[in-house]
């Protein structure tokens, strides 16, 4: 019996280890909604997580959308504006969650804007702002 309740113990301590270190990994930097642009429909959440390794996630939300258009990326901009050097990658699907890695060396806090661009035609085709 004493040795079940080691073994309960045991099993409690490394659940609540692990689950500690889940939640620590991932922190909300950022989150918005997408507006549309360019006569383009973009809606759906985004949001913007710092992982434990210190670099940035931007993950689309199951709500998201887009009308379609050529060669849709993911990006950071400020003010109104688009920086492709922060390019983070090329859209998988129109709809649905997706994520994308920030690219090395970009600081999150220089942008208020998630872009999706279209980078065909250089123009937004929805943004949403970082609150």
């Amino acid at each position: 019996m004493f040795k079940t309740i080691q073994t309960v113990i045991a099993v409690a301590l490394f659940a609540v280890i692990s689950l500690t270190a889940l939640t620590a990994q991932a922190e909300t930097v950022g989150s918005g909604t997408f507006v549309g642009a360019s006569d383009h429909i973009t809606t759906g959440g985004v949001e913007i997580t710092k992982n434990a390794d210190g670099s940035h996630t931007i993950t689309l939300g199951e709500d998201f959308s887009l009308d379609g258009a050529p060669d849709p990326r993911v990006g950071l901009g400020k003010d109104g504006n688009f920086n492709g050097n922060t390019d983070s990658g090329k859209l998988a699907n129109l709809t649905g969650s997706q994520s994308f890695t920030v690219p090395a060396g970009i600081d999150i806090a220089d942008f208020n804007e998630v872009y999706i661009w279209c980078e065909k035609f250089s123009v937004p085709l929805g943004v949403a702002s970082l609150g």
